[in-house]
């Protein structure tokens, strides 16, 4: 039943997504301009079917035990879930046509992780306080920095399109590059803050676990990083009016360190070396 269920959602998924890529990306005609409200709104309840799905799937597996199950299949896939449910949230207050296109298919394959990686990889002492505030805050966190690189790369499509010539229905539905930036950082902004309080808050439960206020190794240095170059970004903006491809650079980087610090490094553990 799990399987079959599984199969469902993956296949809302990817057709919501592949209807929503034809719809956008194929060349403009001249209803470029039409966008009616209740077309958005048809689409945003279409999305709440394979995300209501999805997170039932993920309870079942995530609690499948007497412990939390964070296998990195698990983790994968509650970040997407959270990836897109920020993102249909979102919907309601700005503009973010075109961004189903690229949250829905990626969706749609991590929501298969936990099934192409089911290895449990239970975690002890989920009752404290501290601990479940800190992963609430990491996947946030990442959640938010998923819509960020994912945002940043449908700015630079857009703009290749757009010096390209190539008109698409989404330059008529998308605001202006400029409010597009603007939201990128807002989305940035906020990430960053909840990544420094994952930082602090894995400070905080590394002490009362270990006795080590930080454990020293690549996940530890990679989430560093990826917070430095999200702390240079800002700063960028702010005082050198960082914008266009500098930001989209820095956001792909920041978000590629933070795959490495958490994700990657699970990867590596549970599926490669077995651990």
């Amino acid at each position: 039943m799990s399987g079959l269920l599984h199969l469902l959602t993956f296949l809302l998924y990817s057709a919501l997504g592949l209807l929503l890529w034809r719809s956008v990306w194929r060349p403009a005609g001249p209803e470029i301009a039409q966008h009616p409200a209740a077309t958005s709104a048809v689409g945003r309840l279409a999305v709440l079917a394979p995300l209501t799905l999805h997170g039932g799937l993920l309870y079942l597996s995530l609690f499948s035990g007497t412990h939390l199950n964070l296998g990195v299949g698990n983790v994968v896939s509650a970040i997407a879930w959270l990836t897109v449910l920020i993102y249909w949230l979102a919907s309601f207050r700005y503009n973010m046509e075109g961004l189903q296109t690229l949250v829905l298919p990626g969706a749609a394959l991590c929501l298969l992780l936990p099934l192409a990686f089911p290895e449990a990889h239970t975690i002890t002492h989920t009752e404290s306080p501290l601990f479940k505030s800190h992963l609430l805050i990491s996947l946030l966190a990442y959640s938010l920095f998923t819509i960020a690189a994912l945002h940043a790369l449908l700015m630079a499509l857009a703009e290749r399109r757009l010096h390209g010539h190539a008109l698409s229905r989404i330059l008529g539905k998308l605001p202006p590059l400029l409010a597009m930036e603007s939201l990128l950082f807002r989305i940035i902004t906020v990430g960053f803050v909840l990544l420094t309080l994952s930082i602090l808050s894995g400070v905080m439960f590394s002490e009362e676990l270990f006795g080590k206020p930080l454990q020293f190794s690549h996940k530890s240095l990679f989430a560093l990083l990826s917070w430095c170059i999200y702390a240079a970004l800002l700063g960028g903006r702010k005082i050198y009016g960082w914008r266009g491809r500098t930001a989209t650079r820095w956001t792909l980087a920041g978000f590629a360190m933070l795959l490495l610090a958490y994700i990657g490094s699970k990867f590596v553990l549970e599926v490669i070396l077995q651990r």
